[in-house]
C-alpha cells in the first residue's frame, strides 16, 4: 500500500537532514507520497504564522508526518512550535529510544532504552504569568490567600497541571508500549516525595495502571533526581522510562549524553492514530546550507515511523544500514570522527548515500 506523509522540512539545518532521511525511506522501497507543508521561521516569512492551519489539516488528513528541527527562541520570543503542535494534535506521548551503536564515541556500551514522556501537561502546558503585570500581581496575592504561602512581588509565574486522566493515559500507554516492543520493565520517574499533589497523583496514576500489567511487565518507581545518578553508574538496570513533561525532556537528553549525543537521538510524538517524528535535536541555525551536520537521529525517526506504519522489515533494513555505515566509520560526518577536522569526514547528503548503497546494495 501507499502511505501518504506530511513532510515539514522545518528550519536550520532542518531541509538538509529531512532530505536525507526522505531518500533513505524511499530507498527502503516502501510506497510513499509525500505532502510538504512549513512551519517554523520560513513559513513566518511566506504566510505570517509560524504554524499554518493548512499545515495542521494536512497532518490530521494524512495522520503521519516526518518534521525536521524548528527553531525555538530561548527566554524570549515565540514558543515553541514544537509544542504548538504537540498540543494541537493532542499527541500525549513522546518516544525517544536511546541505543548504542558500534563507532559512536561514547563512555558506555550497550545501552539500550526508551523514555515515553507524557506531553500535553505539566509545565509545558506553557500557563505562564509574566513578572509585573496586573494579571500577575492579582495571582500571585490569591495563591498566598488560598495557600498561606509568600510569593515575592517581582515573581514571574508557571502552573504545573498534572491530571490522573493523562497520567493514566501515557503509563497505560508506556505498558502497552513495553508489550509490543518485548521491554520487560517499566519505571515510572517522579518527585513525589516533595511535589505530593502533581507527582504524586503521577505516581499514583502510576500505580493504579501496573497493577493490570502485573506478571506481563515489570514495574518499580524512582525519584528523578535519583534516577540521574542511577542513569550515570548503572543505566544496563533500566529498561523504559515513563516520565511527566519537564523530566522526560531532561531525562532524555541525558540518556542521548550514554549513547554519544542527539546527533543519534530519534524521536516520536504519538496520539489516538497520528504521529509526528522528529529528531530530538534541535535547528542549528549556524550549520544551515553547510551540508555538514549529521543526519543519523532525523533518519532513526524515520525508522520510528516505518515501524509505526507497520513497515516493520523496511524500518529494521533502514536501521540496519544505518548502523553499520557508523560501524565502518569511514563515510561519516565529522562527528563521529576522532578528529573533527578530519578532511575524510563527508556531508549531510553524502552520509545518506552511503546509507542508501548499503539498503539497495545486492
Amino acid at each position: 500500500m501507499t502511505h501518504r506523509i506530511t513532510l515539514i522540512p522545518g528550519d536550520g539545518i532542518g531541509p538538509e537532514v529531512t532530505k536525507a532521511a526522505q531518500r533513505c525511506v524511499e530507498a527502503t522501497g516502501v510506497a510513499i507520497e509525500w505532502e510538504e507543508a512549513i512551519a517554523g521561521s520560513y513559513a513566518l516569512k511566506a504566510t505570517g504564522e509560524l504554524l499554518p492551519k493548512s499545515t495542521l489539516e494536512s497532518i490530521k488528513k494524512n495522520k503521519v508526518a516526518l518534521k525536521g528541527p524548528i527553531v525555538t527562541p530561548i527566554g524570549k520570543g515565540f514558543r515553541s512550535v514544537n509544542v504548538g503542535i504537540r498540543q494541537a494534535l493532542n499527541l500525549y506521548a513522546c518516544v525517544r529510544p536511546a541505543k548504542s551503536y558500534p563507532g559512536v564515541k561514547s563512555n558506555y556500551k550497550d545501552i539500550d532504552l526508551v523514555i515515553i514522556r507524557e506531553n500535553s501537561e505539566d509545565l509545558y502546558a506553557g500557563i505562564e504569568f509574566e513578572e509585573g503585570l496586573k494579571e500577575t500581581k492579582e495571582l500571585i496575592q490569591r495563591i498566598e490567600v488560598l495557600s498561606n504561602k509568600q510569593i515575592r512581588p517581582d515573581s514571574g509565574v508557571s502552573i504545573k497541571p498534572i491530571s490522573g486522566f493523562a497520567s493514566k493515559r501515557i503509563v497505560k500507554f508506556a505498558f502497552e508500549y513495553a508489550l509490543k516492543h518485548n521491554r520487560k520493565k517499566v519505571t515510572a520517574v517522579h518527585k513525589a516525595n516533595i511535589m505530593k499533589f502533581t507527582d504524586g497523583l503521577f505516581l499514583q496514576s502510576a500505580r493504579e495502571v501496573a497493577r493490570d500489567y502485573e506478571g506481563r511487565v515489570n514495574f518499580e518507581e524512582t525519584i528523578v533526581d535519583n534516577m540521574s545518578m542511577q542513569l550515570v553508574q548503572k543505566p544496563h538496570n533500566y529498561d523504559l522510562l515513563v516520565l511527566p513533561n519537564l523530566y522526560g525532556d531532561i531525562i532524555s537528553d541525558l540518556c542521548a549524553g550514554l549513547i554519544g549525543g542527539l546527533g543519534i537521538a530519534p524521536g516520536a510524538n504519538i496520539g489516538d492514530g497520528i504521529a509526528v517524528f522528529e529528531a530530538v535535536h534541535g535547528s542549528a541555525p549556524k550549520y544551515s546550507g553547510l551540508n555538514k551536520v549529521n543526519p543519523t537521529a532525523m533518519i532513526l525517526s524515520a525508522v520510528l515511523m516505518l515501524d509505526y506504519l507497520n513497515e516493520k522489515k523496511a524500518a529494521l533494513k533502514l536501521e540496519d544500514a544505518v548502523k553499520r555505515v557508523i560501524a565502518e566509520g569511514i563515510d561519516v560526518t565529522y562527528d563521529f570522527k576522532a578528529n573533527p577536522n578530519d578532511p575524510q569526514a563527508v556531508g549531510t547528503q553524502e552520509m545518506a548515500d552511503a546509507v542508501i548503497k548499503k539498503l539497495t546494495k545486492v
